[in-house]
């Protein structure tokens, strides 16, 4: 416990034992008794009393400091030592009780902030030099021992060893990385000694950018947060003047003594604390805040949650969202039999993805020369006395040739000696993954799942069919995407969008809630996004919208059981049925059973 805690525990620990003897000693000694229990009130209490009065003092003395001090106050004035003592008794135990699940549902979340490496050690000259990790350059070369956190982004040197990715991309499992390896920032290196050359400086590493997306995490309140403290604000006031009513009012025409409204005033307030409100709802979404990160995402505050839990339709970006961008071979129509092995050897010193595939699928071939790019049509080359052509339709028709219509997503078509020799069809690799995630968000009840590409139409229907999209849009531009998603929302839906790369913000921004692929991804749609998912992994999205729906659940019922049972017990306390002690049930039990409900929100399993 901190030392807020353990400072409650002892006025509690403190006060039963007073509490106690005064009971006991109340039966031998009525004035020594009460003596005894109003010394109990007064050490379980006295904290509560003087920020009661420095609220006052403030001018904001409506809150739950207030009603406690009233209520038990005025027992004390009535001779209900014993209520007085034990109304504040269990309200500081509710407080110790709902301090420590705050505690508890910020851990995940403190876990993950705690993604901050201490030192940085840089090779100097054959030298090792402890420095900040802030005064790392590009370039660097950093040396990372075993039990040490990587201070930033860069690719292995020298070195093998198993990398605890957890606080980054929630994979459960170390990955075993070696030469030529990417490490990111935060992560821990568990055996082997590294060395790395840094690839980013501190402030735009994966661990800055993750720290700065839960610094802001918490500023953004739901709706239901936000309703709860308005109503709290005025529920407050209101229940205050209701008991002064209740107290002076009714006395003035049924002729009972004013001692026993005034007893039955003070169970109503003690009843009307808001805490189980205030406390519980913000702790369910804190808690789901809680589970998402464990699970390898970040939620940008309770809004996002009950926005993610409402959705009923997602929208897919296709590059890099659903699909790699990274092309595979996967037919060649060939009148030749070494046509793959030409065309690799033509398409050697292109950096194009689609020619880096080419070469890939064939690695060993002959060297190229006389190597010319035909700008927007392709490349032409000299491999082993052949003149080799390869390029799109345009190429073709430039050269008066056709060819057969090919099915397929991406085409390279190749002639050789001034004859078309056949093609090669290329697929965009689809991500692990992204079937599993769309089956899921289906049986989620999710209807609506369409992709918006701005790739051609065979290559979006490729994608779509093999995914079993409801439907999909090709050949946009970023405003067009833009339009399509304002088309959505404004037909009622609940829009959610997925994507990656920098034309992706303003759509990110528009959606009801914006996902967005991978911790190191475009910092502009990570920015305008409202959940990240940190690894690049569509699975982790219907986990996010189970956990937010469970998240908004919890809190309903909170609200539910809570205005439910202190509605109920206040109206009891008005003709005298209500007790004080079922009116401090009424607070603390209640605010503990909805604290306990909201613990229920912070399980990442789903």
């Amino acid at each position: 416990m901190n030392k807020k805690q353990k400072r409650i525990a002892k006025q509690i620990g403190f006060g039963l034992l007073i509490f106690a003897l005064g009971i006991i000693t109340k039966r031998y000694s009525l004035v020594l008794g009460n003596a005894l229990l109003g010394a109990g009130w007064l050490t379980a209490g006295y904290n509560v009393i003087l920020d009661a009065f420095g609220k006052i003092k403030a001018k904001k003395p409506f809150d739950e400091e207030l009603l406690m001090t009233l209520a038990s106050g005025c027992a004390v004035l009535l001779g209900e030592f014993s209520e007085a003592a034990a109304v504040m008794i269990f309200y500081q135990i509710g407080e110790l009780f709902q301090s420590i699940a705050v505690e508890r549902s910020r851990k995940s979340v403190a876990e993950l902030m705690d993604l901050r490496p201490d030192v940085a050690y840089i090779l100097r000259d054959g030298q090792t030099e402890e420095v900040d990790p802030e005064d790392v350059q590009v370039g660097d070369l950093l040396l990372v021992h075993p039990g040490e956190r990587i201070p930033v982004d860069g690719i292995i040197m020298e070195g093998s060893a198993s990398i605890d990715t957890s606080k980054i991309t929630g994979e459960s499992v170390p990955a075993d990385l070696t030469v030529g390896d990417q490490v990111l920032s935060g992560c821990i290196n568990l055996s082997g000694v590294l060395t790395i050359r840094a690839e980013s400086e501190f402030a735009s590493s994966t661990v800055a950018h993750i720290l700065d997306l839960m610094d802001s995490a918490s500023e953004g309140r739901s709706q239901t947060e936000t309703l709860i403290t308005r109503f709290s604000q005025s529920y407050t006031p209101c229940v205050v003047i209701a008991a002064v009513i209740l107290a002076l009012v009714p006395p003035l025409f049924t002729g009972f003594h004013f001692a026993t409204w005034i007893h039955r005033a003070l169970n109503f307030l003690v009843v009307s604390c808001p805490c189980a409100l205030v406390i519980s709802v913000p702790l369910a979404f804190f808690g789901g805040m809680g589970g998402v990160s464990k699970a390898g995402m970040i939620a940008k505050g309770g809004v996002a949650l009950e926005n993610l839990a409402k959705i009923d339709s997602v929208v897919f970006d296709k590059t890099g969202t659903l699909t790699t961008g990274d092309f595979r071979v996967v037919r060649v129509e060939s009148q030749t039999e070494n046509l793959l092995e030409l065309i690799a050897s033509a398409e050697e010193v292109s950096h194009h993805p689609i020619a880096r595939a080419i070469v890939n699928a064939c690695p060993e071939h002959p060297k190229a020369v006389n190597i010319q790019e035909i700008p927007g049509q392709g490349i032409r080359a000299e491999v082993n006395g052949y003149l080799v052509m390869a390029g799109n339709r345009r190429m073709l028709e430039n050269l008066q040739l056709r060819a057969p219509e090919i099915d397929g997503a991406t085409i390279v078509y190749a002639v050789i000696d001034g004859s078309y020799a056949g093609a090669i069809v290329l697929e965009d690799t689809i991500k692990a993954g992204a079937g599993e995630s769309l089956q899921a968000l289906k049986k989620l009840g999710i209807s609506n799942i369409c992709m918006l590409t701005g790739d051609r139409e065979s290559a979006a229907k490729i994608v779509a069919d093999r995914l079993q999209l409801d439907a999909y849009q090709h050949s946009l531009l970023p405003q067009d995407k833009l339009a399509a998603v304002q088309k959505m929302l404004g037909s009622g839906n609940h829009v959610a969008f997925v994507g990656d790369g920098v034309n992706d913000a303003p759509v990110l921004t528009m959606a009801t809630v914006g996902v967005a692929m991978g911790g190191v991804g475009s910092d502009a749609a990570v920015e305008a996004s409202d959940l990240v998912l940190l690894k690049d992994d569509l699975r982790g999205l219907p986990k996010a919208v189970t956990i937010a729906r469970r998240t908004l659940s919890i809190a309903k019922q909170n609200i539910i059981f809570a205005l439910a049972v202190k509605f109920g017990v206040m109206l009891l306390s008005i003709p005298g049925i209500a007790s004080m002690w079922l009116a401090v049930f009424a607070d603390v039990g209640v605010a503990i059973l909805c604290i306990l409900n909201s613990f229920r929100a912070m399980k990442s399993d789903v």
